[in-house]
């Protein structure tokens, strides 16, 4: 009999190994034939170290406590397990096999079963799981929406027969003596199927034995095929993944725009050069390795702001949409296979695709939103971006949704960069097609004639220091300063923000700190216009600026800076640097928190009806400042505030999990048609902790949370007491001022 399975179990493999094999030749030479991506190798211990903490430990995956203990019960299972697989091919060979050395300690027997059964206890919740978020019943509320569920449940089931065959053959092997561990109890999931497939005899377990070793190797193999042709790619990529990923997240600083591995000169660029991404073939080989990474898990999805007011922007879905256009666009790029002429009818072959995908079951979103999946001509020829009737893998609508808030890249398990590659597309489609929302033509031109977004004159750019009682110096005035007070535009030209920018500079004159401003040499940092695709503007204003930093600070030894503004202050810490400046930024919540703590500022007055506050995505999520805020908010309330008390309570979503204001990606300056507004589902967050102040950090998120709060007062659902302020404005009221 050993001869035969011997046959079975190696012919077998050879042709899942071959198979699998020439998959992963298709993909290599896919992925590769992508723009160079650079940086991507560099500080290998920081990756490393990266690779063992996200892989290994499962950091990211952990953070959704019950489907991340599953998940990672199941893949340090196949770790373990791997031991098993080992036995398995021995066991072809030699009854009597075991793995030498460690293949007859009782501990790896024990944590072979355990995980045997950790792997199925993960497996059970996983269908539980699905079941509860099937998209059939909750449609986009599910996080599953869109997935590839059919191939989910296939994976699911060839899990159930790898333990399922390992504890048959491991209990029939116990009944036939050639079992490593004898009949320890050690191994009590072997030795319990062994209890129950003992009365059958000998000759029978000798026949089970067989069976199932030669079941476990032949649905091993059958695995292996299946995870290289469906969405569970990602078990063999996401190590890849995150080990070439953005360090140390894919938050805070867009890369510059690059063509060939180089960064494109704005002043000469060259004739070549590719301004963004136009097609599947302009992106990146890290950006190919992204869309074939994907878990469809819709983590991402769950979180979008954009998603979750009734937007078509899942970042799922996009990241999915490009997957299956570049795959479709394979044998056009690597198989040399000649391209489909113009007298193909493109509409008429999406219309056709459309209809099989949805008796495949695959679903259409809404209409106006239709998806393709699948490969062919129908899935090829597609433009990028485009509408539903010009059959565009991305819709123009999913394109410009996007406020940048991070919380996609946050949440994604295998570190996929989804802001980047939206943020690519959007800067083709405004540097090459010039197409882009009408509205945010405006905030262009104003920024190129006027040096910010409103289009207020430069020369008024001060006029808030006539407020103080106190002079405001400017650079060049005076050389007695520590900080350079970067206002940003929001700060100098909005009435809202002006009280922001009067109260930071009030306190830090309280505190005998010495600070000036640049006045009318102040110009926008560029963070709209680089957030919507004009690079070409934002280079234009971060090089003035720059400049003018540069003549400001002189031969100082510290050049330090503080912002009120969260984008500012991400343009100028993480951005700038880009252009080789390098300063030393804070948020003025920073600075504030740390004069309060060395006691140059002291809270003395309460504020009464409870404080909750608002994370910016741009200073939390992309810049990882929590603490500062809430320390601020500390020092001038009580800890546990309950809705009618006069502490801080926080919101259901804050941190990591904040949601957005709606006015990130120059989302401030584009009309939002479509859905509910996102301002709003943030306000009705806000007011749902009974809080009477809502507290932010950022000029743009104080407008579109006061805006929403004015919007709920005029539809009385909110009272007068309810207000929308600075955590700067608070910490002057908590001083007596």
């Amino acid at each position: 009999m050993m001869w035969w399975r011997l046959i079975i179990g190696l012919a077998g493999s050879a042709v899942a190994i071959t198979i699998a094999g020439r998959r992963v030749w298709w993909l290599y030479r896919l992925i590769t034939s992508g723009q160079p991506a650079t940086g991507r190798i560099r500080n290998i211990g920081q990756r490393l170290r990266t690779e063992v903490r996200e892989v290994i430990g499962q950091q990211r995956l952990l953070r959704w406590s019950v489907p991340g203990l599953a998940h990672a019960f199941t893949f340090w299972g196949f770790l373990i397990l791997g031991l098993t697989i080992i036995e398995a091919y021995g066991a072809l060979f030699d009854k009597d096999f075991h793995v030498p050395i460690i293949g007859r300690w009782a501990v790896v027997g024990f944590l072979e079963d355990l995980f045997a059964v950790a792997v199925l206890a993960g497996i059970v919740t996983f269908a539980i799981l699905r079941r509860r978020q099937d998209p059939a019943r909750l449609d986009r509320s599910s996080r599953f929406y869109g997935s590839h569920l059919g191939a989910a449940w296939q994976i699911l089931g060839m899990i159930f027969l790898v333990i399922a065959t390992l504890l048959l053959y491991r209990g029939a092997q116990v009944n036939t003596g050639v079992f490593p561990w004898g009949d320890s109890w050690w191994t009590f999931a072997s030795r319990t199927t062994a209890l129950a497939l003992e009365p059958l005899g000998h000759t029978a377990n000798e026949v089970i034995e067989t069976v199932f070793i030669l079941g476990q190797i032949l649905v091993i193999m059958g695995f292996l095929v299946l995870l290289m042709y469906s969405k569970h790619l990602h078990i063999a990529l996401a190590p890849i993944n995150v080990l070439t990923k953005r360090e140390p997240i894919a938050l805070g600083a867009l890369l510059p725009i690059e063509s060939g591995g180089k960064p494109v000169d704005f002043e000469d660029p060259g004739e070549d050069d590719t301004f963004g991404r136009g097609k599947i073939e302009d992106f990146t080989w890290k950006g190919m390795l992204d869309f074939a990474t994907c878990t469809e898990c819709g983590r991402c999805q769950s979180q979008c702001p954009a998603w979750n007011t009734g937007k078509p922007l899942s970042p799922k879905l996009v990241i999915m949409d490009l997957r299956d256009h570049l795959f479709a666009k394979a044998p056009y790029i690597i198989g040399g296979a000649p391209k489909p002429g113009p007298e193909v009818d493109l509409k008429a072959l999406l219309k056709d695709a459309q209809l099989k995908d949805a008796q495949r079951g695959h679903g259409v979103p809404e209409a106006g939103f239709p998806r393709v999946v699948g490969s062919g001509p129908a899935q090829a020829l597609r433009p990028l971006v485009g509408t539903a009737e010009e059959g565009g893998v991305i819709d123009p609508d999913v394109l410009w949704s996007c406020t940048t808030c991070g919380a996609c890249v946050e949440q994604c398990p295998v570190d996929i960069e989804h802001v980047d590659h939206i943020v690519d597309m959007r800067r083709y489609q405004v540097l090459v097609e010039s197409s882009f929302p009408a509205e945010a033509g405006v905030m262009l031109r104003n920024l190129e004639s006027k040096g910010n977004p409103w289009g207020a004159p430069p020369n008024t750019r001060a006029d808030w220091t006539k407020g103080l009682d106190f002079p405001v110096p400017r650079v060049g005035e005076t050389d007695d300063w520590e900080y350079l007070f970067w206002v940003g535009c929001a700060g100098a030209f909005d009435d809202r923000a002006k009280k922001t920018t009067q109260a930071v500079a009030t306190l830090l004159h309280e505190a005998g700190v010495s600070f000036a401003i640049l006045g009318e040499g102040e110009t926008c940092t560029g963070d709209p216009a680089r957030r919507m695709g004009n690079e070409f503007v934002f280079q234009m204003l971060a090089k003035q600026n720059v400049e003018t930093l540069g003549e400001a600070f002189g031969d100082r030894p510290t050049k330090k800076i503080v912002a009120t503004c969260a984008h500012c202050f991400n343009t100028l810490a993480n951005e700038y640097p880009q252009l080789g400046a390098s300063f030393e930024v804070v948020h003025h919540t920073q600075l504030l928190a740390r004069l309060v703590a060395e006691g140059k500022l002291t809270p003395v007055r309460p504020i009464e009806g409870g404080v909750t506050y608002h994370d910016p995505c741009y200073l939390g999520r992309h810049n990882r400042i929590f603490s500062p805020p809430r320390e601020l908010i500390g020092s001038f309330t009580v800890d546990g505030a309950t809705a009618e008390g006069d502490g801080f309570v926080e919101m259901g979503r804050f941190a990591e999990r904040s949601f957005c204001c709606g006015a990130g990606g120059a989302r401030m300056w584009m009309e939002e048609r479509i859905g509910k507004r996102i301002n709003i589902e943030r306000v009705e967050e806000a007011i749902g902790t009974g809080a009477k102040t809502i507290a932010a950090a950022c000029p743009f998120c104080l407008t579109m949370l006061n805006d929403g709060v004015t919007q709920k007062r005029s539809a009385g659902e909110v009272g007068d007491d309810v207000e929308v302020v600075d955590v700067a404005t608070v910490l002057l009221r908590s001083l007596g001022k």
